[in-house]
């Protein structure tokens, strides 16, 4: 992406410039390195951050980034993935924010390529993961930082079923969901459900998170289109 015109429009989060986007990104590296090298269990602003802060001249934000993700690498490494120091979702480990932002990564390069028009590929392994922690952070989300879109989510038994169709990925790239009136529950696996949704799980990863349509060619949508639609619009943290 370097050289590209940071003032540009991101098209899935017409909000942000190119440039806001990086910064977004990159303060979240710093923000989470120094909670972990801080070992705190409270939260701590990102104003209290300074390497947080995108450099004012635009060809040293690459080397920001980068190294801000860099930093958050050797923090998790050198604390220990099980340490315990603050986050806002139930697992409270370290190793939680080298996950969370890697698939903050994964999404968010998604939203850079697509407003410079570039290809963009993913491993199918890294994107059922995503899909799988966006469902595990779901169910935490809803636990501490309870939401009406979220509350919208529970249900009479309705069931949702997404399928990766990559090859090897097994049970790991198939999530069944049940929307009970205490909030959906999922597990792996595959069964019959209200709707199914059925796509390359990079694909499947960048429908469920708003990154494209539900009515794009890669996604197969089989039931309860309806059903999908509202979960797509209030899954969201």
């Amino acid at each position: 992406m370097d050289g590209a015109d940071l003032a540009l429009r991101v098209p899935t989060c017409p909000e942000w410039t190119l440039e806001q986007l990086v910064h977004h990104v990159g303060r979240a590296y710093y923000w989470a390195t120094a909670i972990i090298t801080s070992a705190t269990t409270t939260f701590i602003p990102f104003e209290s951050v300074p390497e947080a802060v995108l450099p004012e001249q635009p060809g040293k934000h690459g080397d920001w980034l980068r190294n801000g993700a860099e930093h958050l690498v050797s923090a998790v490494a050198e604390t220990g993935a099980e340490s315990t120091v603050w986050t806002w979702a139930q697992d409270r480990r370290a190793g939680f924010w080298l996950r969370r932002l890697t698939h903050e990564t994964v999404v968010h390069r998604a939203d850079a390529a697509f407003t410079v028009a570039q290809p963009y590929e993913l491993a199918a392994d890294l994107a059922a993961d995503g899909v799988s922690e966006s469902l595990e952070l779901l169910a935490s989300r809803m636990m501490v930082m309870p939401s009406p879109a979220l509350a919208s989510l529970a249900g009479t038994g309705q069931t949702l079923h997404f399928h990766a169709t990559d090859d090897g990925l097994g049970d790991a790239g198939e999530w069944l969901i049940r929307c009970t009136p205490d909030g959906p529950l999922w597990e792996h696996g595959h069964g019959k459900a209200d709707v199914a949704v059925r796509a390359a799980a990079a694909d499947l990863l960048l429908v469920l998170t708003g990154r494209i349509d539900a009515d794009n060619a890669k996604i197969e949508v089989f039931g309860d289109e309806a059903l999908f639609e509202h979960w797509r619009e209030n899954a969201k943290f």
